[in-house]
C-alpha cells in the first residue's frame, strides 16, 4: 500500500476536536518531525498547550492568530483582518513544505463566517505538499472540506458539564 500526506479533519459540536490535533502533534513530536500549529479564533487565553510548546520550540511552530471567540465579537472587520492574515501564514506554511504535520484549529469557521473564500482554502489544502500531513479542526466542516479529506472524525457532545453548572478547567478545557 502507499503511504501519502493525509488531510484529517476533526469537527462536530463535541468537546475534543482540538485535543485530538495536539495528541497527533505530540505524536509527530516524539519522532522528531516538525509540527505547526496555527490557531485562528482562539485568542489571548492562557492556555495550557501553550505552557508545552516552549519544551518543543526546535521542532514545533506555535501561532495563535485569532483574537478570540468570532461570535462574541464587537469588531468583525477585524476579525475578518486576523483571519484573513492567518490564512495567508498557513497557506506560507503549507507552501514553504518544512513541516510534517500542520495543524489549522478552528479553520472551518474561516468557511462557514465567509472569512476567506473557501475555493482558496480548497485550493491550497488540494495542492499541500505530497507527503505533508494536514488537520483541520473546527465545527461545521463543509460538505467540500469533508470530500476533500481522506479522514473525518464527527465529535459529537452527548454530556457536557457546562450544561450542569461546571465552568471550564484548567487542563481540560484550556
Amino acid at each position: 500500500m502507499a503511504k501519502k500526506g493525509l488531510l484529517i479533519v476533526y469537527t462536530g459540536n463535541g468537546k475534543g476536536k482540538t485535543t485530538a490535533a495536539l495528541g497527533l502533534a505530540y505524536r509527530m513530536l516524539g519522532h522528531k518531525k516538525r509540527v505547526s500549529m496555527i490557531q485562528f479564533i482562539k485568542g489571548s487565553w492562557k492556555y495550557g498547550e501553550m505552557e508545552s510548546v516552549k519544551r518543543y520550540a526546535d521542532l514545533l511552530d506555535f501561532h495563535v492568530m485569532g483574537k478570540g471567540f468570532i461570535f462574541k465579537s464587537e469588531d468583525q472587520e477585524a476579525d475578518v483582518k486576523a483571519a484573513r492574515e492567518a490564512w495567508e501564514l498557513a497557506e506560507q506554511t503549507i507552501a514553504a513544505n518544512r513541516h510534517q504535520l500542520v495543524i489549522l484549529d478552528e479553520l472551518t469557521y474561516l468557511i462557514k463566517f465567509k472569512m476567506v473564500p473557501e475555493d482558496r482554502i480548497i485550493k491550497a489544502l488540494t495542492e499541500k505538499p505530497e507527503m505533508m500531513h494536514v488537520v483541520v479542526t473546527g465545527r461545521d466542516a463543509s460538505e467540500r472540506l469533508i470530500e476533500l479529506a481522506d479522514l473525518v472524525t464527527e465529535m459529537r457532545e452527548i454530556k457536557h458539564p457546562f450544561h450542569s453548572g461546571i465552568k471550564a478547567q484548567k487542563g481540560i478545557e484550556f
